[in-house]
C-alpha cells in the first residue's frame, strides 16, 4: 500500500463527476504487480488481489463488486478510508507486532537463542522475563494484566511454548515468538498458504460418526444431542459442510450449507446453548473442570465429532464407540490433544493433529460443572 502511494498509483480520481480519494485502477495495479515481479502473471495478480478483498484489506470504492476485476474499476485500501475492521484478532496481532519491534530494537533484549531438550529455539524468553519487561516498559500495570496479554498473544499464534505444551504463565517456562515480524514477505506467499484443510473422508475419520449398520445401502449415522436422545440422520460427508473455523461464534451466525445434493442436514446446529470464549473457560473460578480422556481407536474410528473453533467443542458422541467408553460427552471443550494445547485452534487443525497422531488418543477436555 505504501509503495503504491509512493508510485502515485493511489491518488484521488474523478469518475462520473465525483471525486474518489486515495484509490487505484484495478487494471493499472495488475500491470504494476506483474511489472514489479510481485506476481508472475496477470492471473496470479488477480488471485492475489482477490485474497486482499476476501480479508477486507481492499474493496471497490462503491462496494458494487465483491470480486476483483482486471478492468478500469476503482478500488481502495480500507486503511485509506477508515473502513478497515479493527477486530479483536487484528488488535492482538498489531499489539504483538509492536511488542516484537520494541523487543528486537533494544540492547540486552530478553529475546535470545536458547536450548531446551537439545533443541535450539530462536527469539525465546521466559514467561517471568516477559512479565517483568511488560511492567517495566509500562505496557501493562501489573503482573495479572501481563499474563492476560501473554495468553492473548499465545491464543492468537504470535507466541508459543517452545514445545507447544503449556499456556502462558508467569514462571520460568520457555516461550518464543512464533511469528518473525521482521522477515520480509512477498505477496505471492499468499498463494502458497495452505487452504482450509478438508476433513478426511476415510472410513476411520474421527470426525465421521460410526455407522449403525454397516450393510450396503445403509447410510445412517448415530448422533447424540444434549438431551441424550438418540436420533438417526442421513449421512453427509463432514467435509461438505462449510468451514466454521476461526470464529468462536461460528454456530451462531449463518447456518452451514451443503455442497453435495442434500438429503438431510447432519448436525448442522451447535449443541451449545450459547457461545463460550476461551477467556471465559480459563478465567479464575470459572465453573469448568478439566478431565483427561484416553481413547483407543478401533477399526471404525474414535466415535466423536468436533466442531467450532477457539475453543472447539464436542458436537456428538457415538454411545457405542471408544470415546463414549472413555467418558467423552457432548458440549465438552477440547483443551489439548496428545499434549498439544489447542484452545486457540479451529476444528480442522485439531482434526489434522488427531489424524496424524497415534491410535491411542489422549485428550484433555473442559466440562461445565452442573
Amino acid at each position: 500500500r505504501l509503495r503504491l502511494h509512493d508510485g502515485k498509483l493511489i491518488k484521488d480520481r474523478r469518475f462520473h463527476l465525483r471525486t474518489y480519494p486515495n484509490c487505484f485502477v484495478a487494471k493499472e495495479l495488475t500491470d504494476w504487480l506483474v511489472e514489479h515481479k510481485e506476481a508472475p502473471d496477470r492471473e496470479s495478480a488477480i488471485r492475489l488481489m482477490q485474497k486482499l478483498m476476501d480479508h477486507y484489506i481492499i474493496h471497490h470504492v462503491c462496494d458494487e463488486h465483491s470480486d476483483y476485476k482486471d478492468a478500469k474499476l476503482l478500488y481502495r485500501f480500507r486503511k485509506d478510508d477508515g473502513t478497515f475492521p479493527l477486530s479483536k484478532d487484528v488488535k492482538v496481532f498489531l499489539r504483538g507486532q509492536s511488542l516484537y519491534d520494541k523487543l528486537v530494537s533494544v540492547e540486552e533484549s530478553i529475546l535470545k537463542v536458547r536450548e531446551e531438550n537439545s533443541v535450539k529455539y530462536q527469539r525465546t524468553f521466559l514467561g517471568s522475563e516477559m512479565v517483568d519487561w511488560l511492567i517495566q516498559e509500562g505496557e501493562v500495570e501489573n503482573r495479572q494484566e501481563a499474563v492476560e496479554l501473554g495468553r492473548a498473544l499465545l491464543e492468537h499464534g504470535i507466541i508459543q511454548h517452545v514445545s507447544n505444551r503449556h499456556h502462558f504463565f508467569d514462571s520460568d517456562i520457555l516461550y518464543h515468538f512464533w511469528i518473525n515480524f521482521r522477515r520480509r514477505r512477498r505477496l505471492t506467499e499468499l498463494l502458497s498458504e495452505n487452504p482450509a484443510r478438508a476433513l478426511s473422508e476415510s472410513p476411520d475419520s474421527p470426525f465421521c460418526l460410526r455407522k449403525l449398520n454397516p450393510e450396503p445401502g445403509n447410510t445412517s449415522f448415530l448422533s447424540v444431542q444434549t438431551n441424550k436422545e438418540i436420533k438417526v440422520v442421513s449421512a453427509v460427508r463432514r467435509s461438505s459442510i462449510t468451514s466454521l473455523s476461526g470464529n468462536s461464534n461460528a454456530y451462531f451466525s449463518a447456518p452451514p450449507t451443503l455442497v453435495l445434493p442434500p438429503v438431510a442436514e447432519c448436525n448442522p446446529k451447535s449443541v451449545l446453548k450459547r457461545p463460550v470464549t476461551t477467556e471465559e473457560l480459563l478465567s479464575p473460578g470459572a465453573p469448568y473442570v478439566k478431565k483427561t480422556l484416553t481413547i483407543v481407536g478401533d477399526a471404525v474410528g474414535w466415535g466423536f465429532v468436533v466442531r467450532g473453533g477457539r475453543p472447539c467443542h464436542i458436537q456428538a458422541v457415538d454411545p457405542g464407540g471408544p470415546a463414549a467408553a472413555a467418558g467423552m460427552k457432548v458440549c465438552q471443550f477440547v483443551f489439548s490433544v496428545n499434549g498439544v494445547y489447542v484452545l486457540h485452534l479451529d476444528y480442522q487443525t485439531i482434526s489434522s493433529l488427531i489424524m496424524t497422531g497415534p491410535r491411542t488418543l489422549v485428550m484433555e477436555v473442559m466440562e461445565g460443572i452442573e
